[in-house]
């Protein structure tokens, strides 16, 4: 089934770049979004089973492609929306649903990749379908956030790269040059340590590109704020995703050596600068995207504090990161509702939200709850789970000092939401203003119902899931 996904969607990728009929294009994607919902219900029913030799259907990967595809069809939506509201060009539109159907297709190649080298093929394959999304408005500052995005990504495919060849030097000093994730979870206790950790140190490096961590966040905030905001919601969800699959997956292997420890301090020190570095930006930040960009810097930060306590800690690390991705493509997809009323992306230019959108106003107020891990927020639950975890590994001062953090994030967080909902605007003319369907934010209430649920009443399936997707980790 891998097989004939991956053939049919860059099949139907084609055919939407060089297709230029509006009706045609949407047929299009919809047959794409109905292969997405069929491969995904195959690999569910198909746990576990190897694919082309290098695909295989675990439980993480699984958890993740159901995100991906639950998250997909609103963004499809919501970019139709998008597009029409700007009048696109065929020729643009054609180009944007083509990156899409890259974009996703690649990412959920890489959330079922049993090889590390194929892990990284796809994983850096977003980075091409990504730029496109960037660069979609052909304006100077969506050019220079795709040229700092495309550079960066460079920088990041050569660093796993590196470690990948480090990797495969040790595991040849093993006695075999097999890189999947299972030969190289067996082989880890025999593996020369100071090659494993240089290739920890690469690969995870490399990474952080991707899932928005200290140190390659950068170009992810720009890429976030000038792509449209349906591609946004992607960027901040299923793609942070296929960047915590690569780390999760060789951290497991780091996990199973003599070099744990060693690999959760260095976990520890990104995790902690990651938060540090979202509480800076977003007491300070003025551009609602970039403040909801900066926040997934901060919970990035939290899910590796979870890997790197251990115990319950990876557990609510993968709780998290779904819950997470919901949040986060709820706030994005609400952000282009936002622009189409106030034609600005700047705290100083919006107000009133709940005047001129009360739907959508429901979805901001109950977004910013939920995403600084207020209850009933399932964030609530996962974060209390880290916490517990970094009390229980006696990492006191660093639960503290993230606390303090938190409240600072919140605060800021807080102040710049309730100016957008109840501050009366400056120079605006509401003669001017798009009246909103409020149709637009039933997916984002669907996505935030789904937080609750998962979070204070999860199915059994979903928890048994988990806990298999960390079978492999001590405890």
């Amino acid at each position: 089934m891998t097989g004939i996904y991956l053939i049919g969607a860059f099949i139907l990728s084609g055919l939407l770049f060089f297709n230029r009929n509006r009706i045609f294009n949407y047929l299009l994607i919809i047959v794409f979004l109905v292969l997405q919902v069929c491969f995904t219900v195959y690999e569910y029913m198909h746990i576990n089973t190897i694919e082309l030799h290098y695909f295989s259907a675990d439980a993480l990967g699984v958890l993740l492609l159901i995100t991906l595809s639950i998250i997909s069809i609103p963004a499809v939506y919501h970019s139709y929306v998008y597009l029409s509201k700007n009048k696109e060009n065929p020729r643009h539109r054609a180009i944007y649903f083509s990156a899409i159907v890259v974009l996703l297709t690649a990412i959920s190649a890489a959330y079922l990749a049993n090889n590390i080298a194929v892990t990284w093929i796809f994983v850096e394959l977003t980075t091409l379908s990504a730029s496109a999304l960037i660069y979609h408005r052909r304006n100077n500052r969506s050019l220079e956030g795709t040229w700092k995005y495309a550079f960066v990504g460079a920088i990041s495919i050569t660093l796993v790269f590196i470690g990948i060849l480090f990797l495969s030097f040790t595991m040849q000093q093993a006695g075999t040059d097999d890189l999947s994730f299972a030969a190289l979870i067996k082989k880890a206790p025999e593996l020369n340590l100071f090659w494993l950790r240089l290739a920890f140190i690469f690969i995870f490096t490399g990474f952080t590109f991707k899932l928005g961590l200290v140190p390659m966040y950068t170009a992810g905030i720009d890429a976030k704020d000038k792509a449209p905001s349906p591609a946004g919601a992607l960027l901040s969800s299923v793609l942070i995703n296929a960047g915590f699959v690569g780390i999760f997956r060789l951290y497991t292997v780091i996990a199973n050596s003599t070099t744990q420890s060693w690999a959760n301090h260095v976990i520890l020190i990104a995790a902690i600068l990651s938060v540090f570095v979202a509480t800076v930006y977003m007491t300070k930040v003025k551009n609602i995207k970039r403040m909801f960009a900066y926040s997934s810097i901060e919970h990035m930060g939290i899910v590796m504090l979870g890997i790197a306590a251990g115990g319950v800690g990876y557990y609510a690390a993968i709780l998290h990161i779904i819950l997470h991705a919901f949040v986060k493509s709820s706030l994005f997809f609400q952000m282009g509702q936002i622009y189409r009323i106030y034609k600005s992306k700047s705290i100083y230019d919006v107000g009133n939200y709940f005047k001129y959108n009360p739907t959508g106003s429901i979805v901001v107020l109950l977004g910013f709850f939920f995403a600084t891990a207020m209850p009933p927020s399932g964030l609530f639950i996962s974060e209390f789970m880290i916490f517990r975890s970094l009390f229980e590994a006696n990492y006191l001062p660093v639960l503290i000092l993230i606390m303090i953090l938190l409240t600072m994030i919140i605060w800021a967080f807080g102040k710049n939401i309730f100016k957008l909902l109840f501050s009366p605007p400056v120079d605006f003319k509401e003669d001017d203003i798009e009246r909103i369907n409020p149709a637009e934010s039933i997916s984002q209430f669907i996505f935030l119902g789904l937080v609750v649920y998962l979070g204070l009443n999860p199915p059994q399936e979903f928890v048994t899931l988990i806990k298999e997707s960390i079978k492999n980790l001590p405890h």
